[in-house]
């Protein structure tokens, strides 16, 4: 066996990645995707290209959790609480989603009150026991969830037990004693020990929501595997990018509902390091949805703000990832008002876009970059799939009678609108977070996404944009150089007039105990790295700076030190610091990895001319039609250059190179877009 295997299921496609060490070889390819069973692309992808005896480890980028949460398909949840707070999930914040919308109703929570039960019990806010736990309501509640034969798994959550998990603890071996070892139970110091009793609340909610369904669904996805002889064991892609065993998956399911959108990321991380780019922007333009994020000094940035919809967080540490629905799939369609919009409805895998031939009618982003001559209706997926181009035309002319427009104009204003989505999206990542494009390369990848980086790149301002190779399978090919990875975290507020050095580092190093256990449990056991960091804030502020530490930084000598570092974070974050105020330490982060070899990008030879193209075909851009050549991008060299107007094609995408542009090919075969220089 010698066959590392990505693979990334997406709405549309599923996407795969097979590295040889041996051979020191990666083989590409992608099918269709079967929405209603998954893993049916999953079988189908793996038989059309390897033999499954081969294949020695599967990581898999997952939406079981994602589709679940979005879809509200997950298991019914009772929800045990501390007398006086049942109402919690349903209160959940003050604020509102539009403030003068009189229609706007709540977000409802992953459980239903009637399945809310409080427990006399109390610890209060420095982790004292106030009131003892009524052990005997806990036991009658777990007679009381043993009578409902609809609920599926129980949530605990406490007052304060992110201080003392005591309570949760003694509870969930009460529940456990009485509803049996099939009943899942999650507890919020296990899922999220951390302050704010909201976002606890609704974060361990979602765990136990979810572990019904995931637990199924990957013991189903196992057995059929078994079934089909791919016996090669199998990981999930975590939200934080790290790895996964089945059985650890199961047992925290959160932390998979961002699972699929993360391996672009990773690779583009990795993507960062090969070629020496500081800073990325990247843009994973799939058949659904489009995922935009930053690699920060070669660094992917985290964040625990998730939300499944507004008002409803999760509180997992994650890659900060923006997702719209804005693809190759997305449906152009005509408002109440007569204007024209694109997504974020999706015609999917099937039918598809009008052009799959599948028996979709309406017309999507990709049938308008047909139309356009962007994309070669007899080269796509390197010809084996056929587009029908009049399928497309005829798709577009519905919309062109609509809105008035000739058939180009609306193809055009297909694709500028999808554009315009995306520009919002990476605005949300870089100027609405104070940084500035310029200062910015933007990763295109996903079958969609090459063909409209050159035009990007203009709308938002980011002078240049990298194409990696196999952008179709690029996030599959992030699964393949990932790492294990377990992110803890905890609530301790101290301060810098009362810090105790010694309980700061017990906690942190608490919490990296916690996290090499866990990695080693799942048999990851070399090469751990570990990351430390303190969340800190000016008292009073609602909100915290990520500061990283070593165990030194937390000694009683280097204190004044720590404080000095928080001041020159805090300006240059926002501009201004206040030395002499109180600064205060919220939460405690540790983060472990199992650094894993990494397969290297094949490197091509040196080019001793300039690349020869293999047609010229008519595309259309907004400044007019232009006559542009063709290249095939597996024969192109490093240090090539090419000019625009150009078409670059591949297996499962397309590169658009715009008149006043020009593309480098560096050795690792990525292409490189800017503008041209008059020099």
């Amino acid at each position: 066996m010698r066959y590392l295997l990505g693979i990334d299921v997406g709405g549309t496609f599923t996407d795969f990645v097979a590295y040889d060490g041996m051979q020191q070889d990666v083989k590409v390819w992608k099918v269709p995707s079967t929405p209603t069973d998954p893993i049916n692309g999953i079988l189908d992808g793996i038989h059309s290209t390897l033999s499954p005896d081969t294949i020695s480890l599967i990581r898999l980028g997952t939406t079981v959790a994602t589709n679940a949460v979005l879809e509200r398909k997950g298991g019914t949840v009772a929800y045990v609480t501390t007398r006086g707070f049942r109402d919690v999930p349903f209160i959940q914040r003050g604020n509102r989603k539009a403030h003068y919308d009189m229609s706007w109703v709540k977000p409802k929570p992953l459980v239903k009150r009637r399945h809310c039960f409080e427990v006399t019990e109390r610890i209060d806010a420095y982790g004292h026991v106030i009131v003892p736990l009524g052990e005997a309501e806990v036991a009658e509640i777990a007679e009381r969830i043993a009578a409902d034969p609809t609920i599926e798994a129980v949530a605990v959550c406490f007052l304060f037990s992110y201080l003392d998990p005591a309570h949760e603890t003694r509870a969930k071996a009460i529940l456990a004693e009485r509803l049996g070892p099939d009943m899942p139970i999650s507890t919020s110091f296990e899922v999220l020990p951390k302050w704010k009793e909201y976002e606890r609340a609704s974060t361990t909610l979602a765990d136990a929501y979810l572990k019904p369904v995931v637990s199924r669904q990957l013991s189903v996805m196992r057995e059929r595997l078994d079934a089909a002889g791919v016996a090669a064991p199998v990981v999930v892609i975590k939200s934080n990018g790290g790895e996964m065993t089945l059985g650890a998956a199961a047992e925290a399911p959160v932390n998979l509902v961002m699972s699929g959108p993360t391996g672009g990321v990773i690779a583009s991380r990795y993507l960062a390091e090969l070629t020496e780019i500081d800073n990325l922007v990247t843009l994973d333009m799939g058949g659904t949805s489009t995922d935009v994020a930053t690699v920060l000094d070669r660094q992917e940035s985290f964040t625990t703000n998730f939300e499944i919809e507004w008002g409803v967080p999760i509180q997992i540490p994650m890659l900060d990832i923006r997702t719209i629905g804005a693809g190759g799939g997305s449906i152009a369609w005509i408002d109440k008002g007569g204007m024209l919009r694109v997504g974020p409805h999706s015609a999917g895998a099937r039918p598809g876009p009008a052009s799959y031939g599948f028996g979709g009618t309406d017309a999507t982003v990709t049938d308008a970059n047909v139309v356009l001559g962007r994309i070669d209706p007899d080269n796509f997926l390197n010809g084996t799939m056929k587009l029908d181009k009049a399928a497309a035309e005829r798709a577009v002319a519905a919309v062109a009678e609509a809105i008035g427009q000739s058939l180009e104009d609306a193809a055009l204003a297909i694709v500028q609108i999808a554009n315009n989505n995306m520009v919002s999206a990476l605005r949300s990542v870089l100027i609405e977070r104070g940084l500035d494009p310029r200062d910015f390369t933007l990763a295109t990848f996903g079958g969609a996404g090459p063909p409209h980086a050159a035009e990007l790149m203009g709308e938002i301002g980011i002078p240049r944009a990298i194409v990696p190779p196999h952008p179709g399978q690029f996030s599959a090919y992030g699964f393949i150089v990932t790492n294990a990875r377990v992110d803890r975290q905890r609530t301790t507020q101290l301060t810098s007039r009362r810090f105790d050095a010694a309980r700061a580092s017990q906690i942190l190093e608490d919490l990296v105990a916690d996290a090499v256990g866990e990695l080693k449990a799942q048999d990851f056991t070399e090469n751990l790295v570990v990351y430390r960091a303190l969340a800190m804030r000016y008292l009073g502020q609602n909100y915290e700076l990520e500061l990283s530490v070593e165990p030194a930084d937390l000694s009683p000598e280097r204190a004044s030190a720590l404080w000095a570092s928080f001041h020159k974070a805090h300006e240059a974050r926002f501009g201004f610091a206040i030395p002499g105020e109180t600064i205060e330490i919220v939460n405690y982060l540790a983060t472990v990895v199992s650094i894993g070899d990494k397969p290297a990008f094949p490197t091509l030879a040196e080019a001793d001319g300039p690349p020869e193209p293999v047609g010229r075909r008519s595309i259309v851009f907004a400044s007019g039609r232009e006559d542009a050549p063709v290249y095939r991008r597996e024969s192109l060299l490093a240090g090539q250059t090419i000019a625009g107007p150009a078409i670059i094609e591949e297996a499962a995408s397309v590169t658009i190179v715009a008149p006043g542009q020009h593309l480098d090919v560096d050795r690792f075969g990525s292409l490189h877009i800017a503008a041209q220089t008059n020099a």
